[in-house]
């Protein structure tokens, strides 16, 4: 690979990670052909871009990308495939469900990840990193929180008690005129 072609490849991955919100670094050693096109399959169905790629020409883009990725660098030795997603928790799902599936699969595995600003470094953390709620996911617990004060009320009203509570406001409200 030229000089040239390397800087392309750092620049490409560069303003990759300056717009990706969930940054994983995995490990697919050993992973046949099938099981690494079958991976990248589901990746792909699921909005998740997965890319081998050379570790020194991560670690230059990592470096030049303004963000610190520095807890990331002691793990990017062997192969390395990154998985880079919108969503935070999205590859982690995807990976935890291929690892259901294949039973007797070790790979692929979390080598670290870097998720809005934090590095999280281990393969230890596929289950928690899996389980962090996804942006939309937390808006829609807010809407719902927000939403069942009111729904009791309403219903509230809507039932036997709140025909009651009705024709009482009535009530009180033509003794007050």
């Amino acid at each position: 690979m030229t000089r040239e072609e390397k800087n392309q490849v750092i620049d490409e991955l560069l303003e990759t990670l300056k717009v990706q919100n969930a940054v994983y670094l995995t490990d697919t050693t050993g992973l046949t052909v099938e099981a690494a096109n079958n991976l990248r399959r589901v990746c792909f169905s699921k909005n998740v871009q997965l890319k081998v790629v050379k570790n020194t020409l991560l670690k230059k883009a990592m470096e030049k990308s303004g963000k610190d990725f520095s807890p990331l660098f002691d793990v990017l030795h062997g192969t390395t495939a990154i998985m880079l997603s919108e969503t935070a928790n999205a590859p982690a799902k995807i990976i935890q469900e291929y690892l259901k599936a294949n039973k007797k699969a070790e790979k692929p595995s979390i080598k670290g990840a870097f998720i809005a600003d934090e590095c999280y470094v281990g393969g230890n953390l596929l289950s928690d990193l899996a389980n962090i709620k996804s942006r939309e996911e937390l808006i829609g617990e807010i809407v719902g929180l927000l939403q069942s004060p009111a729904k009791n009320v309403i219903s509230a009203l809507q039932s036997n008690a709140g025909g009651k509570i009705a024709g009482l406001v009535k009530t009180l409200e033509t003794r007050n005129n």
